[in-house]
């Protein structure tokens, strides 16, 4: 092929609430670019994603989602302040934890749908964040 990808923007399920997973990816830092009918644009810097509003368990179960961040440990201690896992039924965070892929946050979302958040490799490079 001679064209290349750009960009990939993924359609996650919100699961029960649609709101309420809004409000959920806020907390984590993404920004609602634009909604219409059940179906919402989510930026967090460079990471993009469509919310669609729709609950089907043994999908969100089983979806996983990658973003990076520039500063994992950071990015950790902002969460852990927010005490997510008790204002958002379902959530679960796990903190940073070394794998032989490398260092990741894990966040289990209001739908179910698993998240694993990334130290950048470009910042891990150049010796920044952790």
């Amino acid at each position: 092929m001679n064209t290349l990808a750009t960009t990939l923007y993924p359609f996650g399920p919100s699961g029960k609430n649609f709101a309420r997973s809004l409000d959920f990816f806020a907390a984590l830092g993404f920004e609602t670019v634009w909604r219409q009918a059940g179906l919402a644009g989510l930026r967090f810097g460079g990471a993009y994603f469509l919310l669609q509003d729709i609950d089907v368990p043994e999908w969100q179960s089983n979806q996983m989602i990658t973003f990076e961040v520039g500063d994992l440990e950071a990015y950790w201690s902002e969460l852990a302040g927010k005490d997510l896992a008790a204002s958002f039924e379902g959530v679960k965070l796990r903190p940073p934890t070394d794998f032989p892929w490398g260092r990741e946050i894990h966040i289990i979302d209001p739908g179910g749908v698993c998240w694993h958040v990334r130290q950048s490799a470009a910042a891990a490079r150049s010796g920044g964040g952790a």
